[in-house]
């Protein structure tokens, strides 16, 4: 049986473990976080492939060295995705439909940050560029709430061991539908919609994390949906992946890709979901 190394031990690694088991897959936690790690031994757990090389970028090379692993999707994969502004370049540049976007450099000052923003028609959402969980997303309506956003986002850039020092201004999409299609070896296999309570928007909240709040419900997506979603993938050339789709009256644009998507419920996928994804981690070691 083959032994899959995944870093996670949250839902993904629960809802996988027996599905995958009974697809000759025997998934096993390699953590690599709140842990000592000997460096200077053979590890005593083995494994044959990767699922997602982990999100700590220094434990994952550590761990990688030390188990000398293929990966689902690897450190590149890994970094392709969570560089929002890189992905909504190369989307862009394959005129696939994304949001208005300026990516910000810090250091900046107001003039030249309320100069971009000007181009603008409307609300703004500002979201540093690496963050996932929708982590540090704010929306802002008006010159002086961009300024202040962006005095809390300097001081943070301020602190040397802050690595990416870039965020985003996005154009906001009022009352769009949110939707994660998940895409597997280039095939859609399925996806969510991601809803807020009424109470929760009568309340004024829009963020439709999960992690925020949000639930998230098994739907059939559209063929231009799945389509979409399969070019996002094969533009990035990411094996597996979620690709955030908001969708307003008239528009349908990518928000963000995620590549350690969480998996959810099975029913909420198409009937060969697992067949697809155990057919990937074994395409791993072939």
């Amino acid at each position: 049986m083959l032994r899959l190394a995944v870093t996670t031990s949250s839902e993904t690694f629960e809802r996988m473990r027996d599905p995958l088991s009974s697809r000759d897959i025997d998934v096993r936690h390699l953590p690599a976080k709140g842990r000592t790690i000997r460096l200077t031994e053979s590890p005593t757990e083995t494994f044959d492939v990767g699922f997602v090389y982990p999100t700590r970028l220094m434990e994952g090379g550590a761990l990688d060295a030390l188990h000398d692993l293929p990966w689902v999707n690897d450190r590149e994969a890994v970094l392709t995705s969570r560089n929002k502004a890189g992905v909504i370049s190369a989307l862009s540049r394959a005129n696939l439909p994304v949001p208005e976007t300026t990516m910000v450099s810090n250091p900046v000052d107001d003039d030249e940050l309320l100069a971009a923003a000007e181009s603008f028609d409307g609300p703004l959402v500002v979201k540093p560029n690496s963050t996932t969980r929708g982590t540090g997303i704010v929306r802002v309506d008006d010159p002086d709430s961009l300024s202040g956003v962006a005095d809390y986002l300097r001081l943070v850039h301020d602190y040397n061991a802050t690595g990416d020092k870039s965020y985003l201004l996005q154009e906001f999409l009022p009352d769009a539908r949110d939707y994660r299609a998940m895409v597997v070896d280039g095939e859609c296999v399925g996806g969510v919609e991601r809803r807020l309570s009424t109470e929760a928007r009568e309340d004024g909240r829009w963020k439709h994390n999960v992690h925020r709040g949000a639930v998230a419900t098994g739907v059939e997506l559209p063929d231009r949906h799945r389509r979409l979603a399969e070019n996002v993938a094969e533009v990035l050339e990411i094996p597996y992946l979620g690709v955030d789709l908001l969708e307003t009256e008239n528009r349908l644009v990518v928000g963000e890709t995620n590549a350690r998507p969480t998996i959810d419920d099975d029913a909420k996928y198409d009937s060969g979901f697992y067949d697809r994804l155990a057919a990937l981690v074994k395409r791993q070691v072939e």
